[in-house]
């Protein structure tokens, strides 16, 4: 079913469009990566296995992505785990799986932390495909070089080429700089339930040294993660998506 939330106030309101099914169990939620949309393979894949599975499946597009409102340059990682946020406080009963791939790896770690930070329940466990932690400041400002850094310090921004895309993507200053208040790998992460890791050792985005960085940082939970040694980012091979469901249904 179709479902439309206002967020924010004001010049910050916008209209995100979500999917949301209907069932029974742990309900599973979808947090997509920088640039995807709700109607990725790997989404669709959770849906038709929600389907079959009789489970409650709800997925949405950050603002600037797919068919949510908002331009993609105003985006930001704080007012996309707002929207995240909304959608679980929203649409979600009970104690969500969250499957989070790439930057929606980042926002699920970012939601379970603001869950247990407000006394709220945790989720019942995340699958993390790829996850890009702290990908705007280790993944992108620190790969810069110098004259980037200054393209982006003067102008506001920077065209990035990306290899899922024709046309090249804005890096914003303040994505970059709203970015550092929410960077998680300078202590522990406590999210209070059970993570699993999906991770490619030829992912050219996301390498698997930072998931392993990310393990590491990751006291106390029960984590587990799976490398893949031809893996890509995507992990959208048949065999790949079968993994994510299978790391679902252990969950659950």
């Amino acid at each position: 079913m179709r479902q439309n939330l206002t967020i924010g106030h004001g010049a910050e309101a916008r209209v995100i469009a979500a999917l949301a099914r209907e069932g029974n169990g742990p309900p599973v939620v979808w947090l997509g990566g920088y640039k995807s949309d709700m109607r990725s393979t790997k989404a669709e894949t959770l849906d038709a296995w929600a389907a079959r599975s009789g489970r409650a499946f709800i997925r949405f597009d950050y603002s600037g992505h797919g068919e949510s409102e908002g331009a993609f340059e105003d985006g930001t990682i704080s007012r996309w785990l707002e929207e995240a946020l909304a959608v679980i406080n929203g649409l979600v009963s009970g104690a969500p799986i969250i499957v989070g791939s790439s930057l929606g790896g980042w926002i699920a770690l970012l939601v379970a932390r603001r869950l247990a930070a407000t006394g709220a329940r945790p989720p019942a466990g995340l699958v993390l495909i790829a996850p890009a932690v702290d990908f705007t400041q280790r993944l992108v400002w620190d790969r810069f070089t110098d004259d980037m850094k200054r393209q982006l310090n003067e102008t506001g921004f920077y065209l990035r080429h990306s290899a899922y895309s024709e046309a090249p993507y804005p890096i914003t200053r303040r994505l970059i700089e709203d970015g550092r208040t929410h960077l998680l790998l300078g202590g522990p992460v406590l999210t209070g339930c059970p993570i699993h890791i999906l991770q490619g050792m030829q992912d050219p985005d996301v390498p698997w040294s930072h998931a392993m960085e990310l393990v590491e940082h990751l006291p106390g939970d029960n984590v587990s993660l799976t490398l893949v040694k031809d893996g890509d980012h995507r992990l959208s091979r048949q065999e790949d998506l079968d993994r994510m469901i299978r790391a679902v249904e252990a969950i659950a």
